[in-house]
């Protein structure tokens, strides 16, 4: 089976299938401007995404691919993002707001960075994506990069080492979700499509 076959949702595919607009790609940022730099900076960060999520010694006993998704429901991305004219969720969208979908994804990279930041990670194989993430936030979202970070240790002490796995499977595979839609909007925003 295909690799990306293993980390498609139903949720994933009704969304694909109902509404077309998803698929639209967006641009980086210059000053409010998505620039190919921004999209590009995206992209490597969505690969290495995929990339952790294939290392099997990341989440030995535990086939990641059939678990559940943990996504970030903290923020708006999906909805404030759609872009213009789509009809998502029978909300017919008339304007897209460009800087309210920018800060939206600052928080997502927050909260994801925040995560991956506090785990335990001794063989270094989440460093990838950590790495590609604070690039993408020092170069285009500066003002969500934390400065303090708290331990995986620290924040949650009575976890198994088994229930950690399990629980950086599921937010991964939310990440990988939300790093999605983040290309999709930025390329989007990147064609210039949300001014016309």
């Amino acid at each position: 089976m295909p690799l990306f076959q293993l980390y498609f949702t139903p949720a994933l595919l009704l969304l694909v299938l109902t509404c077309p607009q998803v698929s639209q790609s967006v641009p980086l940022m210059v000053k409010g401007t998505v620039t190919d730099s921004l999209v590009f900076s995206a992209q490597i960060l969505l690969q290495s995404i995929t990339d952790a999520l294939t290392k099997d010694e990341l989440f030995s006993g535990i086939n990641c691919s059939q678990e559940m998704v943990k996504l970030n429901n903290e923020t708006d991305t999906p909805s404030v993002c759609a872009p213009k004219g789509s009809k998502c969720s029978g909300i017919n969208k008339t304007e897209f707001d460009q800087d309210l979908c920018l800060e939206n994804i600052g928080k997502d990279l927050h909260h994801y960075f925040t995560f991956l930041a506090a785990q335990s990670d001794p063989d270094k194989l989440i460093d990838p994506t950590l790495s590609g993430l604070r690039e993408l936030m020092q170069n285009f979202f500066p003002k969500h990069l934390p400065s303090d970070l708290v331990s995986e240790e620290d924040a949650s002490e009575n976890s198994s080492s088994f229930d950690k796995k399990l629980n950086l499977c599921k937010v991964l595979k939310g990440f990988q979700l939300r790093s999605i839609t983040i290309n999709r909007v930025l390329s989007y925003m990147n064609s210039g499509e949300q001014t016309k």
